[in-house]
């Protein structure tokens, strides 16, 4: 009886023991989330604040129109810009707005629930821009840049009617650089997408909060925050996109030489227009020797002093790449 009494002693506290070293190392494990999700968001906050500071995004007395489609990006932009708002030293509204394309099978209720539980003022705006796209578009051809323009006239509008000052968009570092790709590779000239714009027609002025956010850091932060994610059956949906493709490129591109996309992100703000091939923006034509140094002269020549290395931050190895974009 002793020895088995001993033997059950023995059993319970070792399942004490166990179970006591399963609650410490899951406490650790939340401790740490707790950890990277407090210093992710401070990381978001910081760099969409200085976007928005760099740029004159957002102004003393604006009201943003914070367009919401239901994907990550544009949820983040929405939470971010809700904090800020919060504690920023200048006062603005915001308007969340959403367009809903009347796509099939699209849950209607799950955006204006989210939005009356975060008490934002918002606007659903419903036009059936999916008939018109699938019925102009061929099956298995690009529905992007039509869905876009009808979109965007939508969208113009509709920021008339609520008065915004701003409209605001989820483009982030990534769609930034991919845009900057995809008009070299397809349209033969260096063009981005701006972090502020004013739009064709003279009336609105668009800006992009999260023009410095990296989007892994936006995946990220809407699996911390739970965002009710709505993915998109139009162009969301179709995988053999060139923005899909180079967009793989270019993260392939950062796991093998990570800061490969914040040095490309980093060029588009950092241009010598002295050193590309636009007569427009240069007058090559009329350019004569002073004789008079120039210290940015014939160093055009010259390889800068961080290119061509193989290893370190912002060293990029000589490869040969493979593009199949067509």
């Amino acid at each position: 009886m002793n020895a088995s009494a001993d033997t059950q002693a023995l059993r319970a506290a070792e399942a004490f023991a166990a179970e006591t070293a399963e609650a410490a190392e899951a406490n650790k494990k939340a401790k740490k989330a707790a950890f990277e999700a407090n210093k992710l968001s401070k990381r978001l906050h910081r760099q969409v604040g200085q976007a928005i500071a760099d740029f004159n995004m957002i102004e003393d007395g604006d009201k943003v129109m914070v367009c919401l489609s239901g994907g990550k990006d544009s949820y983040a932009m929405l939470d971010i810009l809700l904090n800020m708002q919060q504690r920023a030293p200048i006062k603005f509204s915001i308007v969340a707005v959403n367009l809903d394309q009347k796509q099939p099978g699209f849950p209607e209720d799950v955006l204006p629930t989210y939005l009356k539980s975060r008490g934002v003022d918002f606007h659903i705006e419903e036009q059936d821009t999916y008939s018109i796209v699938t019925n102009l578009i061929p099956e298995g051809k690009t529905m992007c840049s039509l869905c876009s323009r009808l979109r965007r006239g939508i969208l113009y509008r509709v920021a008339k009617e609520l008065g915004a000052t701003k409209i605001a968009l989820g483009h982030h570092r990534d769609d930034m650089v991919v845009t900057m790709l995809m008009n070299m590779f397809f349209g033969s000239r260096l063009k981005g997408m701006p972090p502020k714009l004013v739009s064709d027609n003279g009336e609105h002025v668009v800006i992009r909060p999260l023009a410095y956010v990296a989007e892994t850091d936006l995946e990220k932060w809407a699996v911390h925050r739970a965002f009710p994610i709505i993915p998109c059956s139009l162009c969301g949906s179709q995988d053999n996109l060139q923005r899909v493709q180079i967009k793989q490129m270019i993260r392939d591109w950062d796991k093998q030489y990570p800061g490969r996309i914040d040095n490309m992100f980093t060029a588009m703000g950092n241009i010598s227009l002295s050193h590309l091939m636009d007569r427009k923006l240069f007058p090559f034509a009329s350019m004569r020797a002073t004789g008079t140094p120039d210290p940015q002269g014939d160093k055009a020549f010259d390889e800068d002093e961080d290119c061509g290395g193989t290893s370190g931050g912002s060293g990029i190895a000589v490869q040969t790449i493979k593009l199949d974009l067509a």
